[in-house]
């Protein structure tokens, strides 16, 4: 991995997906915003309450426009070239509030995740470690043009998987957490400096054209 001395400048946004204040996801997210530090790269550490919306409806929308939470969920993607969530399982999906202010930022043109790149992570106390929602989670995320990271770090038995200093207990996952965010950091610089991208984004290929329902954006990207 590229020593973080060496590593052109990236900003990343990292948040937990949990409203809890003493959530085991914000724990995680913390170290993971403390990881992106040590690798080099700027972070800006958000919580789940800086963007939490009422219950997407559109005749609110029309009415009242987006709400704040979503909007500042979205100005501040746009201010990164990545994000990190750190999210709870929830009934074996995501959490509620999560993708719901996923669905109304996604109405924000243009819309922010087409083209970002993303690294999901969840820390829970069941031995699958909250793995079963990030699956889930990357469902609206990709449809919407995120570009997520393969492997996704689950930490188990998480409510004893942190020492007095909030790094992972066991010196072999912490390992293979900082490895893992190197990686993800080194795909995110490369994307950001390292060659010109067109990202193209539409909604459902090969739908036939329609105006009332297209949903494509077509983003020149150029190499700095």
């Amino acid at each position: 991995m590229t020593p973080p001395s060496d590593r052109r400048r990236i900003r990343v946004l990292v948040f937990a997906a949990s409203l809890r204040r003493e959530s085991l996801n914000a724990r995680l997210a913390t170290l993971a915003a403390a990881v992106v530090g040590e690798q080099g790269a700027a972070t800006d550490h958000a919580a789940m309450a800086d963007f939490n919306c009422v219950s997407y409806d559109g005749d609110v929308e029309r009415e009242e426009g987006i709400p704040a939470g979503a909007q500042r969920l979205h100005e501040r993607l746009v201010a990164a070239d990545a994000f990190i969530i750190a999210s709870p399982e929830y009934n074996a999906s995501m959490p509620g509030c999560l993708k719901n202010t996923i669905d109304w930022v996604s109405r924000i043109r243009p819309q922010p995740f087409n083209g970002r790149q993303g690294l999901l992570l969840s820390a829970s106390p069941s031995m699958a470690g909250g793995n079963r929602g990030l699956w889930s989670l990357r469902i609206p995320l990709e449809h919407l043009g995120a570009r997520v990271y393969p492997d996704m770090f689950s930490l188990a038995q998480a409510h004893e998987g942190f020492d007095p200093a909030g790094r992972i207990a066991n010196p072999v996952l912490q390992e293979r957490f900082d490895r893992t965010i190197g990686c993800f950091l080194e795909l995110v610089e490369a994307a950001k400096h390292y060659r010109p991208l067109q990202k193209l984004w539409v909604e459902f290929l090969g739908e036939r054209p329609d105006a009332a329902t297209d949903r494509v954006e077509d983003t020149p990207v150029e190499a700095e």
